[in-house]
C-alpha cells in the first residue's frame, strides 16, 4: 500500500533555483528551492521521514496523556503560554524548592553577610528584630515554598502602622532577594505584597515648643547635646550615636557626618544654626563621644521626667526639625542636603505642617543664661 507523500519535488522557473519542495502542513504551504534535482529530492526524502516517524509516536502516545496535553494546553492559552513554559517553570521551581534553605538558616545567613559587608551594628539589629519574627512565624518552611499571600497576612496579623509596616515589608524584601542571589529560590514574593497606604498622619509626628522646651530643662548635662544636635540640625539618631566632638566645628557652624556613619553612605556638612551653637558651647571638646554610655537608659530617663516617655513620636527629633525649617526656612533643596534626604520626601513630609508663629519660637530655644 502507497503512503502518499507531502513533500514533492517540483521543477521551478528560474535562472540558477530549478526545483522546488513543496508540502502543505497544517493548512499551511511550505517551499524550499535547489538547484539540483537530486539534492532537493533528498530533502524532500529526510523531511517524509521525519513526518512518517513523528506520525508513527503520536499514534503511540497514550491516549490519557494526549487529553491531559490537549486540556492543558488549553488551560495556558490565556496566559500566552506553552506546555514546555509551565514545565520550564515548574521544574525550576522544584529544583530551587530542593536546594532551598528554612527560613530561620537564610535569615542567620543574611545578617552575617550584612555584619561581614560592614553594615553598621544598628542597621544589623533593627534587620534582626524583624527577620526572626518572620523566622518564628516560619519555622520549617523553606523559603523558596514562601507565597505572597502568605507574606501579605503575616504583615495584616503585626497590626502596625502603615510606615512601621513598610520598614517589615522591606526588610522581607532584602530577606528574599538575598535567597534568590543565593540560589534559595527563584523569584521574590515580596515584589508583589501590598505596599500600606503610607500617610502623613502615620509617619510625621513631632514635638510642640513647650514639649522640647520642658525635655532640654529635664535632660541631664550628658543628653543636652544629644537632643539638641537632633533636634536643631536633623541628623538621624545612628548619626549622632557615632559623632564624635572632633566632627562639629562650631567656629565654620558645621558638622561633619562621615560616610561611615550616614545611612546613604555619602559625607555631608550640616550646618549649626545660631541657637544649636548656644546649646553646644558649654559642652563643646576637643575630641571624643558626643554620646555618653548607657546613652538609651539616660534618653528614657529625660523623657520620664519631662512626661514624655508615653507620648513620644516615631522620630521625633529628625520630624520636628524638618517641619520647623520648612516653616522657618522655605528652601525644600537646602533642608534635603541638610537631612541627607530627596526634596521629594521632604516636600511629601514637612511642607505646611508647622504655622510660622511657632516656627520663629522654636528656632528661638536657647539655653538659660549662665547661672540662671
Amino acid at each position: 500500500m502507497l503512503v502518499p507523500r507531502h513533500f514533492r519535488v517540483k521543477c521551478y522557473r528560474h535562472p540558477r533555483l530549478k526545483f522546488v519542495v513543496r508540502a502543505k502542513i497544517n493548512g499551511r504551504w511550505q517551499r524550499r528551492f535547489f538547484e539540483s534535482e537530486a539534492a532537493a529530492t533528498a530533502y524532500a526524502d529526510a523531511r517524509e521521514r521525519e513526518l512518517f516517524e513523528g506520525g508513527i509516536q503520536a499514534v503511540a502516545f497514550p491516549e490519557p496523556l494526549r487529553a491531559m496535553a490537549l486540556q492543558e494546553s488549553q488551560r495556558l492559552q490565556p496566559f500566552g503560554k506553552s506546555i514546555s513554559d509551565a514545565v520550564d517553570f515548574y521544574l525550576a521551581h522544584l529544583d530551587a524548592t530542593s536546594r532551598s534553605a528554612a527560613v530561620p538558616k537564610v535569615v542567620a545567613e543574611l545578617l552575617h553577610n550584612r555584619r561581614c559587608a560592614n553594615a553598621s551594628d544598628r542597621y544589623v539589629y533593627e534587620m534582626a528584630l524583624k527577620l526572626r519574627r518572620f523566622a518564628e512565624a516560619f519555622p520549617q518552611a523553606v523559603i523558596a515554598a514562601i507565597t505572597t499571600r502568605q507574606i501579605d497576612e503575616w504583615l495584616e496579623r503585626l497590626a502596625l502602622a502603615a510606615g512601621s509596616r513598610n520598614t517589615f515589608r522591606r526588610d522581607l524584601h532584602t530577606l528574599f532577594a538575598f535567597a534568590v542571589t543565593r540560589q534559595y529560590a527563584v523569584s521574590n514574593p515580596v515584589s508583589t505584597a501590598v505596599r500600606a497606604k503610607d500617610t502623613i498622619h502615620d509617619t510625621i509626628g513631632i514635638l510642640t515648643v513647650e514639649q522640647l522646651q520642658n525635655l532640654l530643662r529635664h535632660a541631664s548635662p550628658a543628653t543636652l547635646p544629644y537632643w539638641t544636635i537632633g533636634a536643631f540640625s536633623g541628623l538621624r539618631r545612628a548619626e549622632i550615636e557615632r559623632l564624635d566632638w572632633a566632627q562639629i566645628d562650631l567656629d565654620s557652624h558645621l558638622i561633619e557626618v562621615k560616610a561611615c556613619h550616614s545611612k546613604t553612605r555619602s559625607r555631608r556638612l550640616v550646618g549649626v544654626q545660631p541657637n544649636l551653637a548656644a546649646w553646644l558651647a558649654p559642652h563643646r571638646r576637643g575630641n571624643g563621644a558626643v554620646c555618653p554610655a548607657a546613652l538609651r537608659q539616660l534618653l528614657d530617663d529625660d523623657r520620664a521626667r519631662a512626661g514624655l516617655k508615653d507620648l513620644w513620636p516615631r522620630n521625633a527629633l529628625r520630624h520636628s526639625f524638618g517641619s520647623y525649617y520648612v516653616a522657618a526656612f522655605p528652601d525644600v533643596a537646602a533642608l534635603a542636603l541638610q537631612m541627607g534626604n530627596s526634596p521629594a520626601i521632604v516636600f511629601r513630609h514637612y511642607r505646611q505642617v508647622v504655622r510660622p508663629d511657632a516656627a520663629k519660637a522654636y528656632w528661638s530655644i536657647l539655653p538659660p543664661p549662665a547661672g540662671g
